[in-house]
C-alpha cells in the first residue's frame, strides 16, 4: 500500500513514539477493507510499539481506531486516511504514542478541563484541503480528554450515510448526533463553541495588551508581508486576523508565484506563518475586526481596533489587509441551500457530487478551472456565463470545450436556485431573448469573483462604489495613520504577489508616518 520511500519517512516519524499504540480495525470482505488492511499492516511494521488488531466490531466498515495499548481508541478513521488526510493519521499515531503536540500549554489545559461528553463525527473528502485541519484538531482533543471522541468519515466511501444526513459540503462536523458546523475550523474556533467562556477570556487578555506601533488587520499575503517589513524595522508589530492565510487557504494550484514553479495555498500559508514567526510579531488569530476608530493626525491619540468579542487593541498606525471573500449570486434560494447543493469550493465538495449533474456559475479562469476539475468527477457540468463570451484564458477554454460532459451557456443570468430539502435545479434568463429556462441539477458551484472584506470600515474610511478601500500610491487611506493593502483595496489585479508587494509598501509607509509623527516605541 505504501511505497518504500513513504515507509522510510513514516518509520523516522514513528521513532518519536514513546508509548505502546493499538490500532483496532473493523473490516469486511470488500476491496476497501483489503486496502485498509494492507495500509495498517504497512504502518504497524514501521514501529515495534504499534500493535494491529483486526477483529474490531465497529458498525462502520472499513474503519479503525487509534489509541494507547489496553486503553480506549477515541480517535477513529472510517475510510482510508490517504491524500491530504495521511498527515492526520501520522499525527494521531504520534499523539496517541506520547509525542507532545505543538499546541500552547494553556490550550492543552483548556481541552483537558472540558467536563462534558463530546462525540464528534467529521465528514470529509480526500481531495479537501480544509478537512485535515478540522480532523487534526478534533483528533487532538480526543487524545487529550477521555470524555471526547472523534471519527473521520470519508463521504465518498459512506455515501448512504452522507445521503441520509443530506451532507453536500465538506468538512461537515456532527456533535452528539446533531450538526455542529461546516467548513474549515481551527482548534480555537472549536473550543470557542464548546467552551462558552472562551470569548470573554480572550477579550480580557487582548484588551490588556500594550499599544502597537503597527497593528495589521488581516493575515493573508498582504498582512504577512506587512508584518515582516514592519518587524524588521524593530517596531512593536501585531497581526489580528480572522483566519491566518485568508483566501489563499482555499486556493489549490498556484503556478504564478515568481521563483516558485508550483505550490498550493495551504503550503504557501504555512511558509508565510513560519516566516512571520521568525520575528517578534504578536499574532492574534481567530479574531474578527468590528470597527476601526481613528487616532489623531499628530499621533497624540492612538487609533483603536475593536473586535467582535468586545476587545479593543490600540495602535499608533493601522494597516487594513482583510482581503476578500467569494462573491455570492444574491438570488432566491442561494442562502437557503448553501451547503445543501450550493457550494463555493469545487476541490473540497466536488467528490460529494460523483456522477451527478452540476452547474458552475462564472466563465472566468476560476469558473472554467472548476468546470474542468468537476468534469472528471461528476456526470455532467453546465457552465453558465453572464457575458456574451467566456473570460478565461484561451488555453483553459480549449480544454473546457474538449470535454464531452460539459455544456456552456453564455448570456445567462441565474435568477433562482430551486429545491426542497436540497438543490434540485436553477432558473436562468437568456439575456438576449429574455426567455426563462430551468436546469435540473444536484449541485451549483459559484465562481463569480470576490468581494472585499470591508463592511466594518463603512463610515470610517473612504470606500469605492465596489466597497474597496481607496488608497494612494503609498497605501495611505483617507484617514491619516491608517493604511491598506491587498485585495480589499482599489489596487488593480488581485494577485498574491501584488498583495505581498502592497503589504510591504504599506508597512514602509506606516514606518515613515511614525518617524514623522512620533518616535517609535
Amino acid at each position: 500500500m505504501l511505497d518504500a520511500n513513504i515507509k522510510t519517512q513514516l518509520k523516522a516519524y514513528l521513532e518519536r513514539v514513546t508509548q505502546p499504540i493499538e490500532i483496532v480495525a473493523s473490516l469486511d470482505e470488500g476491496s476497501k477493507s483489503q486496502e485498509m488492511r494492507e495500509l495498517l499492516r504497512d504502518v504497524a511494521e514501521q514501529s515495534q510499539l504499534i500493535t494491529l488488531v483486526e477483529d474490531g466490531a465497529d458498525a462502520r466498515k472499513p474503519s479503525f481506531s487509534v489509541g494507547p495499548k489496553g486503553g480506549e481508541g477515541r480517535v477513529r478513521f472510517a475510510g482510508l486516511p490517504m491524500g491530504h488526510e495521511f498527515t492526520s493519521l501520522i499525527l494521531a499515531l504520534l499523539q496517541a504514542g506520547g509525542y507532545p503536540p505543538k499546541v500552547e500549554a494553556d490550550v492543552i489545559e483548556q481541552i483537558r478541563n472540558l467536563d462534558i461528553e463530546l462525540n464528534f463525527e467529521t465528514y470529509i473528502s480526500l481531495s479537501c484541503h480544509n478537512c485535515p485541519d478540522v480532523v487534526q484538531a478534533l483528533n487532538l482533543m480526543a487524545v487529550l480528554n477521555p470524555k471526547i471522541r472523534h471519527t473521520m468519515i470519508d463521504g465518498a466511501l459512506f455515501q448512504k450515510e452522507v445521503e441520509a444526513r443530506q451532507i453536500m459540503a465538506v468538512p461537515t462536523v456532527y456533535l452528539n448526533g446533531e450538526e455542529f458546523d461546516q467548513g474549515r475550523l481551527e482548534l480555537g474556533q472549536i473550543l470557542a463553541k464548546v467552551d462558552t467562556g472562551t470569548a470573554a477570556r480572550d477579550a480580557k487578555k487582548l484588551s490588556a495588551k500594550d499599544p502597537f506601533d503597527v497593528l495589521i488587520v488581516g493575515g493573508g499575503p498582504a498582512g504577512a508581508a506587512a508584518a515582516i517589513y514592519a518587524a524588521r524595522k524593530g517596531i512593536r508589530t501585531g497581526i489580528v486576523a480572522e483566519r491566518f492565510g485568508g483566501q489563499v487557504m482555499d486556493t489549490m494550484a498556484i503556478e504564478n508565484f515568481i521563483s516558485v514553479k508550483e505550490t498550493d495555498g495551504p503550503k504557501l500559508v504555512m511558509a508565510l506563518e513560519e516566516h512571520v514567526k521568525q520575528y517578534e510579531v504578536d499574532i492574534m488569530n481567530l479574531q474578527r475586526a468590528a470597527k476601526v476608530v481613528p487616532g489623531s493626525e499628530d499621533g497624540s491619540v492612538l487609533a483603536e481596533v475593536q473586535l467582535e468579542n468586545g476587545a479593543a487593541l490600540k495602535a499608533k498606525t493601522v494597516i487594513v489587509a482583510t482581503g476578500a471573500r467569494w462573491r455570492e449570486m444574491n438570488v432566491p434560494g442561494e442562502q437557503q441551500f448553501r451547503g445543501k447543493g450550493v457550494a463555493y469550493c469545487p476541490h473540497c465538495d466536488g467528490p460529494l457530487f460523483k456522477g451527478k449533474r452540476v452547474a458552475v456559475i462564472g466563465g472566468g479562469n476560476s469558473g472554467v478551472e472548476a468546470a474542468i476539475d468537476l468534469a472528471g468527477i461528476v456526470g455532467h457540468v453546465t457552465l453558465l456565463e453572464f457575458a456574451d463570451d467566456l473570460r478565461a484564458d484561451a488555453v483553459l477554454q480549449r480544454k473546457l470545450y474538449s470535454l464531452p460532459n460539459v455544456s456552456v451557456i453564455k448570456s445567462a443570468q441565474t435568477t433562482e436556485v430551486t429545491g426542497t430539502d436540497k438543490v434540485n435545479g436553477l432558473v436562468y434568463k437568456d439575456r438576449k431573448t429574455d426567455e426563462t429556462h430551468r436546469l435540473e441539477l444536484e449541485g451549483i458551484f459559484v465562481q463569480i469573483g470576490l468581494l472585499p472584506n470591508t463592511d466594518f470600515l463603512k463610515g470610517t474610511i473612504e470606500l469605492s462604489r465596489f466597497g474597496e478601500v481607496i488608497i494612494d500610491a503609498k497605501g495611505q487611506t483617507s484617514v491619516p495613520g491608517v493604511f491598506a493593502a491587498g485585495d480589499c483595496t482599489t489596487v488593480p489585479y488581485k494577485q498574491i504577489i501584488i498583495a505581498m508587494g502592497d503589504g510591504s509598501k504599506a508597512a514602509l509607509s506606516a514606518f515613515d508616518h511614525l518617524i514623522r509623527t512620533s518616535a517609535p516605541a
